[in-house]
């Protein structure tokens, strides 16, 4: 019998990590069997009675939790910050399509995110951290405002010892945990032992995505070689507001992934 996709289902709050002072993971209970598989990417819709709902990316996925990691910034986030563990959300999801892992098995992935973008995909990161032997090199380079924005403080120190790392803040004193500036001017000092066999992937606001996807142009990366994430863009998640809809395309439905040989098309 089909899942009615309107329809939410409950979920128990297992934990709550704080990063900062309105950003915040969520463990929430979630059963594969009855809901499907989770991909990094992805994103759910989370809810409360006489509140509304929003779309939120998947930030980790576990044998039977998903994590979202929530930024307070309206009435439905301000709402789930209210909420303890073993408390209770209503989801809807998983819905778009994902990041597919094995796009990047065997390449030199590069991951450049901003700020809350390291969430979608912190999931790509945690896989080939944990299979060294299914990539040939992996570098990750994360921008935040500031070191009180940093997410995930815990993850990076792990990271650092499983793959480069740079990390970089727009002000601040530079430190060995992070640089200045912003992501862009770390793109061109990337190596490659083979930039034919190289992967990208970019997300976080629209303007450092631009730029960032022209910087790794200009190292000699092609086009179908990057992938990008309009996260940004997700509203309904069935292709039914509207609200998403650039050009043909319905991010809720056809992204919020894409490679960027479609990506490109759908900046507005």
């Amino acid at each position: 019998m089909s899942r009615n996709e309107y329809i939410p289902f409950l979920s128990e709050i297992l934990s709550v990590e704080k990063h900062t002072e309105i950003e915040y993971t969520f463990r929430l209970s979630y059963e594969k069997e009855a809901h499907g598989e989770v991909k990094p990417g992805q994103f759910f819709e989370v809810s409360l009675p006489k509140y509304g709902e929003a779309p939120i990316s998947v930030s980790g996925i576990g044998e039977d939790y998903v994590e979202l990691t929530i930024r307070k910034v309206g009435k439905v986030t301000n709402e789930v910050f209210e909420k303890y563990v073993g408390d209770t959300l209503f989801l809807r999801g998983p819905y778009g399509n994902g990041f597919h892992v094995e796009d990047y098995k065997g390449k030199e992935l590069v991951i450049v995110a901003g700020g809350t973008g390291v969430s979608p995909v912190r999931g790509v990161i945690e896989y080939f951290g944990n299979h060294s032997d299914e990539r040939v090199s992996q570098t990750i380079i994360t921008g935040f405002k500031s070191a009180g924005d940093i997410l995930f403080k815990n993850d990076f120190q792990r990271w650092r010892e499983q793959m480069n790392v740079i990390l970089t803040l727009d002000n601040g004193e530079e430190t060995e945990e992070h640089k200045i500036g912003l992501v862009t001017k770390y793109i061109p000092d990337l190596t490659f032992e083979n930039i034919e066999n190289a992967a990208a992937i970019v997300v976080g606001p629209p303007a450092m995505m631009r730029f960032s996807v022209m910087e790794l142009l200009k190292r000699g990366l092609r086009e179908e070689q990057i992938w990008i994430s309009q996260e940004r863009k997700m509203c309904c998640g069935i292709g039914k507001c509207g609200h998403c809809k650039i050009g043909e395309a319905y991010v809720c439905l056809d992204g919020p992934v894409f490679n960027y040989t479609v990506g490109k098309k759908l900046y507005d």
